[in-house]
């Protein structure tokens, strides 16, 4: 091989190593910045990976709401009919909040077993679902699990 094409193959190796640590990069900081939704099933069945922000989505569990009159912090829990997470929030609940209502929480668990959010929204009218929570919910109900009718005492 002569001295030319081997200095043009030290640069087309030098060229792909780049590219290659470059995507390399950019796939890592997708990855941290990816927020995955995950159902109260998904959390209660530990399918959520530690320590890692995610969203939360399910219905405000009627008669689970606490606020604190000291601060802003807010208790509530999120079911989607089958499991239940408690969620500790501090700051300004959205308008909308409400028993009942669908939400999806950005946040992550702590060593309890809570989920501490930083977001909680539920910016769309009382007849609105977010589509990952009506999943959620429609994929508890066709659940072999949950059917009232096959756990004995129940649903009769």
């Amino acid at each position: 091989m002569n001295p030319k094409r081997k200095q043009r193959l030290a640069l087309i190796g030098a060229l792909v190593t780049l590219v290659a640590v470059a995507v390399g990069l950019m796939l890592m900081a997708l990855n941290e910045n990816i927020n995955l939704f995950f159902s109260p099933t998904q959390v209660a069945a530990g399918e959520v990976p530690d320590n890692h922000v995610f969203r939360l989505g399910g219905l405000v569990e009627n008669g689970s709401v606490k606020r604190r009159q000291d601060s802003l912090e807010v208790e509530f829990k999120v079911t989607d009919t089958a499991h239940n997470i408690p969620v500790v929030y501090t700051g300004i609940l959205p308008d909308l909040f409400r028993e009942g209502q669908g939400i999806i929480a950005l946040g992550r668990l702590n060593g309890n077993g809570q989920f501490v959010a930083d977001e909680v929204l539920a910016k769309h009218d009382e007849n609105y679902m977010p589509p990952e929570v009506a999943e959620a919910l429609k994929a508890v109900e066709t659940s072999p699990g949950n059917n009232p009718l096959s756990h004995p005492g129940q649903g009769s």
